[in-house]
């Protein structure tokens, strides 16, 4: 006799299937047979999990975003504490597994098309680049930007660590993870 899961664990599998099948198909594909299938369940599950497949997108939304934001603390609690090389470590992390990686871009985008043409999508998308860009203006004023400062410098560091991730999840023969390390480090350098 097999032991049923708890609704946890049913939870987190239907999650991890809706990341699969976001990052596979795109957010055209993720319906609640597709996603069903992939986690091996009657499509019921998911209706009775989250109440439909906006429900279960959106928590797989906060999941992906969840994963992102512990890499990054991983990163900074392994630096030490020394204020700069926290927020190098913040930014490095990004162009590292499980950050960088072509599954993750696919999933994200998936996520950010559906943010184009929901508003309770978007402001989710909203909420978790503020955690993003807050978290990042704290590393900087810890490293001496002025308060006035913060803001702008987050986006632009925000900015310049999303190019370089996008483009060494698309081309990463193009250029190395050690490259856009050493591109953001000199741009950190420079603030």
């Amino acid at each position: 006799m097999s032991k049923r899961a708890s609704p946890d664990d049913r939870r987190r599998d239907l999650i991890a299937a809706t990341v699969r099948v976001l990052a596979e198909r795109g957010a055209a594909g993720a319906s609640v047979r597709t996603i069903a299938a992939a986690a091996g369940v009657s499509p019921g599950l998911v209706t009775h999990h989250f109440g439909g497949v906006d429900r279960l997108v959106a928590a797989s939304y906060d999941h992906v975003a969840a994963q992102v934001a512990a890499a990054l603390e991983t990163a900074v609690a392994a630096a030490g504490p020394a204020p700069r090389a926290r927020l190098g470590a913040y930014v490095a992390a990004n162009f590292t597994a499980p950050i960088a990686d072509p599954a993750l871009l696919a999933t994200w985008l998936a996520l950010w098309s559906l943010a184009r043409g929901d508003a309770a999508m978007l402001a989710r998308h909203e909420q978790h680049y503020a955690a993003f860009r807050a978290r990042l203006e704290d590393l900087l004023g810890a490293c001496g930007v002025a308060a006035e400062r913060l803001r702008l410098t987050a986006i632009g560091v925000t900015a310049l660590v999303d190019g370089l991730w996008l483009e060494l999840c698309l081309s990463p023969d193009s250029f190395s993870a050690d490259e856009a390390r050493r591109i953001a480090a000199d741009y950190l350098a420079g603030l």
